[in-house]
């Protein structure tokens, strides 16, 4: 991957410089080493390759995010990228070949995003040039995928099949990702304040998690016209999960890309860049104000933005997990269950192979770190379903794995508490033991620390991982959220148990978090969070338990 460029001979010694940075904010001083374009490590790179992993300077681990690279700490010399797929859409040529790099470049471990992407995990830093060969081969980059950048853009996994969409969104990502990434990367967009999340759907089932998003176009309808209302200022990390504001816009399809780069750039220019714990879209906005927002969105659009339509969004959520009949007449789309989205390249093969054979080459990658076989003839559904591989991801998984979601934890994250992934998947097996599989789905997310990279408050039960001492001992702990939803009544989760150990007892107090939360839905008595709640802390006998808490935003950056 090479970019043309102008910069200017940087050394380590420079790139390491950050005291022109802002107090706290140490990246700033990395992004001007780069005259405010991080990409312009694609420069440095064969030296920093030379150089050796082990010679890394702190600015170099950072910059690197840049183009998809990603220092592990627990794994030193080891490094993760991350794979740009807009919307979650990706062809089984380019599964294979994510497959074979990670058998022979990596170390054989795979994991899907809530961001509807893969990370390939394992890699040496000599074998950059030929992952990246091999990607482009096929269509993939891995450009601006890190820290200040904008981040993979979601999507309805089935835009475009699914009979429950107000429209086909999914051009308007793919025009946004040619806009702020394209082949070679833009520098427009590399000087952000801090990360930026974009969904855009069409989609009316809320399979996206549109309200934690710094920005998100939502189906509506106005007057006679089709488009999107706009939302703006949402977030999970720096502090929690704030519900994004409507912008009182609405806008119709052929506008949608101009008004989100408009977004983009106020953000860009007026975004503050002091502490990295405050410096997103939605800090901006509680200093600023929506009117002032909008205010200058018009300004720069220059015309008058219509207000908001209806949200034609139901009440419903989806996953797209099982059977969904497809507008196509006669086909099928196939949701599998990948628990964590934890996979290995024999797996990624294997569905590569599925969606050659029963579908078109199609694979569809979902928020909620699954996976979809689209266009399916109605009469191959069965044979599809007797395949092995779908004994592992299954299309009818318990209602405990279906909403499964954990981010990567301490085997792979730097920010990370407590491992997440395997003891998930203990969690939800011994849930189904304990309960059957009688009770009604529900999502289950893990984040390995308050950065909520598992999205834990947007959950009907979210954990926190973090340590605490017990009898003296340092021991793995969650704090455990309930309620959390998004959608047009989005709600963030409340912390209901301040210190759960993750110890022998762990599944019984979720069990009872997860009846007494069953037992509020049902009955209805009370509003989201009532007494029902709290007596599942109380039934448990735990001391340590609150209905709320205030913990220390993680400053780090991923």
């Amino acid at each position: 991957m090479t970019r043309d460029s102008q910069a200017p001979s940087v050394t380590a010694a420079r790139i390491e410089a950050s005291q022109i940075s802002p107090a706290g904010n140490a990246v700033e001083g990395y992004k001007a080493s780069m005259d405010g374009d991080g990409l312009r490590i694609l420069d440095h790179l064969p030296q920093i390759i030379q150089r050796g992993a082990a010679s890394l300077t702190p600015a170099e681990k950072e910059l690197l995010k840049w183009v998809g690279v990603f220092y592990r700490r627990p794994t030193p010399g080891k490094f993760m990228m991350r794979i740009r797929m807009p919307n979650g859409f990706v062809r089984s040529d380019q599964l294979r070949t994510i497959a074979e790099l990670s058998r022979r470049l990596g170390n054989g471990v795979l994991d899907i995003t809530t961001r509807q992407q893969i990370e390939l995990r394992g890699f040496i830093l000599d074998s950059i040039p030929a992952i990246w060969e091999k990607l482009q081969g096929v269509d993939l980059r891995t450009l601006q995928t890190g820290i200040d950048n904008i981040r993979n853009i979601n999507g309805c996994a089935l835009a475009g099949l699914t009979p429950h969409e107000l429209f086909d969104a999914s051009s308007v990502v793919h025009d946004l990702d040619c806009i702020i990434v394209g082949s070679k990367g833009n520098p427009e967009f590399t000087n952000l304040p801090r990360k930026f999340n974009i969904a855009v759907t069409g989609c009316l089932d809320n399979c996206t998690h549109n309200e934690s998003q710094d920005i998100a176009l939502v189906p509506a309808k106005k007057g006679g016209r089709v488009g999107f209302n706009v939302l703006v200022g949402g977030k999970m990390g720096s502090g929690g999960f704030t519900i994004a504001s409507h912008l009182n816009v609405f806008v119709e399809i052929y506008q949608a890309a101009a008004v989100v780069v408009k977004l983009i750039k106020i953000f860009r220019d007026h975004g503050p860049r002091e502490a990295r714990s405050k410096c997103r879209f939605a800090f901006l906005i509680e200093k600023w104000g929506i009117s002032r927002l909008r205010a200058e969105l018009t300004s720069r659009m220059g015309y008058e933005l219509a207000f908001q339509g209806r949200d034609m969004r139901g009440s419903r959520h989806a996953d797209h997990i099982g059977l969904t009949s497809q507008k196509q007449t006669g086909l099928v789309a196939v949701g599998l269950c990948v628990p964590t989205g934890r996979v290995n390249p024999e797996e990624l093969d294997e569905l590569a192979r599925l969606a050659d054979v029963y579908g078109n080459g199609e694979v569809r990658l979902t928020t909620g770190q699954n996976a979809i076989i689209p266009n399916v003839p109605a009469d191959r559904v069965t044979k599809l379903l007797n395949e092995p591989l779908l004994k592992q991801l299954s299309p009818r998984p318990s209602p405990f794995m279906r909403g499964l979601v954990a981010c990567v934890g301490t085997d792979y994250c730097n920010l990370a508490l407590i491992e997440t992934k395997s003891r998930a998947v203990a969690l939800s097996r011994a849930l189904h033991e304990k309960m059957g599989a009688g009770v009604n789905p529900l999502t289950i997310h893990w984040s390995g620390c308050p950065a909520g990279c598992g999205n834990h408050e947007a959950a009907d039960v979210g954990l926190r991982g973090f340590k605490t001492k017990i009898d003296g001992k340092l021991v793995d702990a969650v704090a455990v959220y309930a309620g959390g939803r998004t959608g047009p009544h989005a709600v963030a989760g409340k912390e209901i148990l301040a210190t759960v150990p993750c110890d022998e007892a762990f599944p019984d107090v979720i069990a009872d978090v997860i009846q007494s939360y069953h037992a509020e839905n049902e009955y209805g008595q009370h509003a989201a969070f009532s007494d029902p709640l709290f007596t599942a802390a109380a039934t448990v006998g735990l001391a340590s338990w609150r209905s709320s808490s205030s913990f220390a935003p993680s400053a780090g950056a991923i």
